[in-house]
């Protein structure tokens, strides 16, 4: 697939999960009698226009993202159709649409993935002795409860396992062994070894075994010292080069770290590098047993409708746990991206799909993808900062419980100071795309 071809999809890709989002305001917006002023699909220059019922319709030149322009939104008017004279339900029903409709997009998606490859069940295996001896666990039981948390697909376990670790505190695990529900307890495995400190992921693709690709890299772990970043892709060590997760776990156990130094094949932006690191002993504690995040079982389209639910739960619950990680002061500055970074990832994942399983899984890529934006762009556009919907979300609860409106000047030096610092960080967040991508 060609590389401009590839980039324009992702950026189309992209502008639909925008527009979805303010198609979700325009919708609850002429539901209420709200004028909505225009309603464009893309940015920039008009390319064509037609007015229709007061409602000006353009399509624009950039084919990122829209806009939905309303009658007294942000600002106090008395006219008739104006936003700001609508009961405060109304606007809050307004301004929730978008993120609403988000979610919608996001399980509306799922569902192609799951009647087209299925679901993947927690599936346990490699499991260590002394696990499966305090716990019962056997090959190919299921996980379906771990530290009180359900589970339902084992890239569920993958989120607590990675965002909040494991440490020495006793796990509690529900699973199903022929039919039957258990409960156990046990010690997490203490692990001495050396690492290069990297967490990958074993679900590179949507189908079959994927590379061996960077979801996170160990702060001053040997990787990272090394410049590898979130993102690259392992492809060889010491000249032993191999094309899956399979076969990186296969030659670690056969040569496994020590303490000399070791050379590191990886591909960022398609091109292979080389790195040398030394790994370092670390202590840390371990699940016991590997799960499945890859294999997909087959459902029918009744199971698919409630495993879309679990899906789009699923990639809230990932983007809601990855900014507390955030906030916890774990995450680094690469580690924050934008559309640029988004853009060089999605036509990365398509152009690796495309070469090893083909067209069709290529684009059951690119839909994961959008899902993950269309969750990211509801749940982020959810919190209660000044100049997004989760802002004015909190200025409406509060008019709620106080009884009457915040006032109008007052409201939008809030927004103001809200967009100012909301521009502020998307020029951070695409200076570092540009650095994290192109250097």
């Amino acid at each position: 697939m060609h590389k401009l071809v590839e980039i324009l999809i992702a950026i189309v890709m992209i502008g639909i999960v925008i527009v979805v989002h303010e198609f979700g305001h325009f919708i609850l917006a002429k539901v209420n009698g709200v004028v909505v002023k225009e309603f464009s699909v893309g940015m920039g220059p008009r390319l064509l226009s037609k007015k229709y019922k007061g409602t000006l319709y353009s399509l624009k030149l950039l084919p990122f993202g829209g806009s939905c322009q309303m009658l007294g939104e942000g600002e106090e008017s008395d006219e008739e159709g104006s936003f700001a004279t609508k009961s405060v339900w109304k606007r809050i029903s307004i301004i929730v649409a978008g993120p609403l409709f988000n979610f919608l997009l996001a399980f509306v998606l799922s569902l192609i993935i799951l009647n087209s490859i299925g679901y993947d069940p927690c599936y346990v295996y490699n499991i260590d002795e002394e696990v499966a001896e305090a716990t019962g666990l056997q090959d190919e039981d299921v996980i379906v409860s771990y530290q009180g948390h359900r589970i339902r697909v084992g890239r569920e376990l993958g989120i607590y396992e990675l965002l909040d670790g494991v440490s020495d505190k006793t796990i509690k695990i529900t699973y199903v062994h022929d039919g039957k529900k258990i409960t156990k307890s046990y010690q997490p495995v203490k692990v001495a070894k050396y690492y290069i400190g990297i967490h990958y992921q074993m679900n590179g693709e949507l189908e079959g075994n994927g590379p061996v690709d960077l979801a996170d890299v160990v702060k001053d772990g040997a990787a990272a010292r090394a410049g590898l970043k979130k993102g690259d892709k392992i492809v060889g060590i010491d000249g032993t080069m191999f094309a899956n997760v399979d076969e990186f776990i296969a030659y670690t156990d056969e040569h496994p770290f020590g303490n000399e130094t070791v050379i590191v094949s990886y591909e960022r932006n398609g091109e292979v590098h080389t790195a040398e690191m030394t790994p370092k002993y670390d202590e840390s504690y371990s699940l016991g047993f590997s799960y499945n995040v890859n294999y997909r079982e087959k459902i029918g389209f009744v199971k698919s409708l409630k495993y879309g639910v679990v899906e789009v739960e699923y990639w809230i619950k990932s983007v809601i746990k990855s900014l507390g990680y955030i906030f916890r002061g774990k995450a680094s500055a690469d580690d924050f991206g934008g559309p640029v970074r988004v853009v060089s990832e999605m036509t990365s994942v398509m152009d690796s799909s495309y070469k090893t399983d083909g067209l069709f899984y290529a684009f059951l890529n690119l839909i994961n993808w959008a899902i993950l934006l269309s969750a990211n762009l509801g749940v982020m556009n959810l919190l209660p900062i000044p100049a997004l919907d989760g802002g004015r979300l909190l200025i409406y609860i509060i008019e709620v419980v106080r009884g009457k409106k915040m006032d109008p000047e007052k409201e939008g030096m809030i927004n103001f100071i809200g967009f100012v610092l909301l521009m502020l960080l998307m020029v951070f967040i695409l200076f570092n795309d540009i650095r994290n991508v192109f250097h």
